[in-house]
Formats: structure tokens, sequence, C-alpha cells
């Protein structure tokens, strides 16, 4: 009688763990949103300005084989041109 306690105990315990483990598989995080700051996507290339304020930024663009140049853009994502032609941008430190 004692072995047939500590097995249902054990089963028990691994039922429970189990349990959980699949509750937690369940509440999976939504997808991510978009990163803040430069980033791409297969053929896209965008500058995602994170504020809660409503301002705006400059960024300086850098693109291949042509001249970089400074942008302002405001709150959220802003589509930057090709990623093969984009190929990085990043806050100045200035406000537009």
């Amino acid at each position: 009688m004692r072995v047939c306690r500590l097995l249902s105990s054990t089963f028990a315990s691994g039922a429970l763990a189990l349990a959980f483990l699949g509750a937690g598989t369940a509440t999976a995080t939504p997808a991510a949103a978009d990163p803040c700051g430069f980033y791409e996507t297969g053929s896209d290339a965008f500058y995602n300005h994170c504020t809660s304020d409503g301002s705006h930024v400059v960024i300086k663009v850098e693109v291949a084989m042509a001249p970089d140049y400074e942008r302002c853009v405001g709150p959220g994502r802003s589509w930057l041109g090709s990623a093969d032609k984009i190929q990085g941008a990043h806050y100045v430190g200035r406000t537009c």
C-alpha cells in the first residue's frame, strides 16, 4: 500500500509539472513588435522611432554607393528604402 501511495504521489507531482509546463506554452508571448531604431526585413530597411512624447528626431541614413543623408522622422516606423541600398541609420542627437 505504501508503494502505491508513493507512486500516486510521484505521478501527481509529474502531472502537475506537465500541466504547469503546458500552461506556460499556451500563454506564449505575441510576436515581437518592430524593434526600436534601424532594422531590415527581407527586402526593406526601416527606422522605428520609439517615443511616447511625439517628438521628431534627425537620423543619419547610410547608403551603399551613394552619399549618406539626414532625415527627420516622427514617432513610429519610417521606410528608408530597399535593404540592399540602405546600410544603416542612427539618431544624430537632435530633434526636428
